[in-house]
């Protein structure tokens, strides 16, 4: 039975449509992969599943319930690791995953879960340095470390390997087929190497191309009638 699921979703971003009448399916310990040329809408169609914008038609389901009957319980079950690392420059390795570790550990678990994970992502050594000393690709890991401190179930990554390494995109392999093996889902946006149909052992993958392709096609034939409709 599938955890997550979107049926006939529309997106509408400023006046163009972005995709139509998509669908999708994610089950406990599957994962999809988003690819597709820039503006297909990968990054749109993940921020839908976390719940940070609401589609236009079509409705987004969590175990068969639609998630605007209870978003709280729909957030609590997953993490979101969007383009920006979003880390408060100021604060510490430590500190800014420790404020992450805090909404989902009690307090006494915080120290360890937090020491775990840096050193998981090669950043021990770094903890008591402020963020804003880091490089590109280190504060990415310290953003994906999120994942390892804030357990959810679903994981929902847009380009999770922007700015990463060989050896950190070996290592955000390895953490993404643990989370899946464990029962987790996994849905990411992607490029590269990450993109490969044989990144991830049988991850499904859904190109986003033919979709916009057919909300522009729908747009050009219908014209206003396709906003109008889009709006109800």
């Amino acid at each position: 039975m599938a955890k997550l699921a979107g049926e006939k979703l529309t997106c509408v971003r400023g006046e163009r449509i972005v995709f139509a009448g998509l669908d999708f399916s994610l089950a406990e310990g599957e994962a999809l992969i988003l690819i597709g040329p820039n503006g297909a809408g990968k990054s749109s169609l993940l921020r839908i599943m976390a719940g940070l914008v609401k589609p236009r038609m079509g409705r987004l389901l969590w175990e068969d319930q639609p998630v605007e009957d209870d978003e709280a319980r729909h957030r609590s079950g997953l993490q979101y690791v969007g383009h920006n690392d979003a880390l408060k420059p100021n604060l510490t390795v430590s500190e800014n995953l420790a404020f992450w570790c805090r909404q989902r550990r009690p307090a006494a678990e915080v120290a360890q879960a937090v020491k775990q994970a840096l050193e998981k992502v090669n950043l021990l050594k770094l903890s008591t340095y402020p963020s804003r000393l880091l490089s590109a690709g280190q504060k990415r890991r310290l953003t994906l470390a999120r994942l390892f401190v804030a357990p959810a179930p679903l994981w929902i990554l847009d380009e999770p390997a922007n700015g990463l390494d060989k050896m950190s995109v070996q290592m955000l392999l390895e953490a993404l087929q643990d989370h899946r093996q464990q029962g987790g889902m996994v849905a990411l946006a992607a490029h590269g190497e990450l993109a490969a149909a044989d990144a991830l052992p049988n991850a499904r993958q859904l190109d986003m191309g033919p979709w916009s392709q057919k909300a522009a096609e729908l747009a050009q034939k219908t014209g206003d009638l396709v906003f109008s409709s889009a709006r109800i």
